[in-house]
């Protein structure tokens, strides 16, 4: 079993478990929009974004969202990376019915679902080979976006959601979130290939 040196953030207890059954790490729960209100669990989440790093990782519906933009917006230091689970239908074995946007959960994602998710987001993998360093590459910025006709036009909003389904990510990603993933999961030439913006540079 893989083990990460990051800790991760899930919303709760069944998420933990089926987490646990695909890595090594430490795992807490937010307990959902609970953490919005426990002080000594968010003071103790700034300091491990501080020492050890750490992964937010939460559903791709609204509630996900909310609770993973609260929490960025509450750690302003440290290295705080962001998982992604891809948007699909479901309704994991436990519930009865689906949840309000009819999404499966952390808990109902397969098992090399979820470690792509990590890799994607740039979790440290004990013990494996090490990622590729783009560091000083060139990457996209919001221009780009905004040349793909992803930001400042009325059908962005639609184009962003259409391109995140093609590349398998949530369709709620935020403008930033699309950006930095395009950057972390892309070398350059790649990621203006998949935006059709051929090699050009602004």
């Amino acid at each position: 079993m893989d083990e990460i040196l990051e800790v991760i953030l899930v919303e709760g207890r069944y998420d933990k478990h089926t987490l646990a059954n695909v890595v090594r790490a430490t795992i807490l729960e937010t307990r959902g929009y609970g953490i919005f209100s426990d002080r000594e669990k968010m003071q103790l989440i700034r300091r491990l974004a501080q020492t050890r790093g750490i992964i937010i990782l939460t559903d791709s519906d609204q509630a996900g969202f909310l609770i993973r933009n609260r929490i960025k917006g509450s750690v302003p230091a440290g290295r705080v990376l962001h998982a992604y689970i891809p948007d699909r239908p479901g309704k994991e074995r436990r519930k009865t019915k689906p949840g309000k946007e009819g999404k499966l959960g952390v808990e109902g994602m397969d098992r090399e679902t979820l470690l792509q998710a990590l890799r994607q987001a740039g979790a440290t993998f004990c013990h494996a080979p090490a990622a590729p360093d783009r560091e000083g590459a060139p990457k996209l910025t919001k221009a780009h976006l905004f040349e793909a006709g992803l930001t400042g036009k009325p059908d962005s909003r639609a184009r962003r959601q259409a391109l995140c389904k093609a590349l398998d990510l949530p369709e709620n990603l935020t403008t930033n979130g699309l950006l930095d993933l395009l950057n972390v999961l892309y070398a350059y030439d790649e990621a203006m290939g998949v935006l059709g913006l051929g090699d050009g540079s602004i």
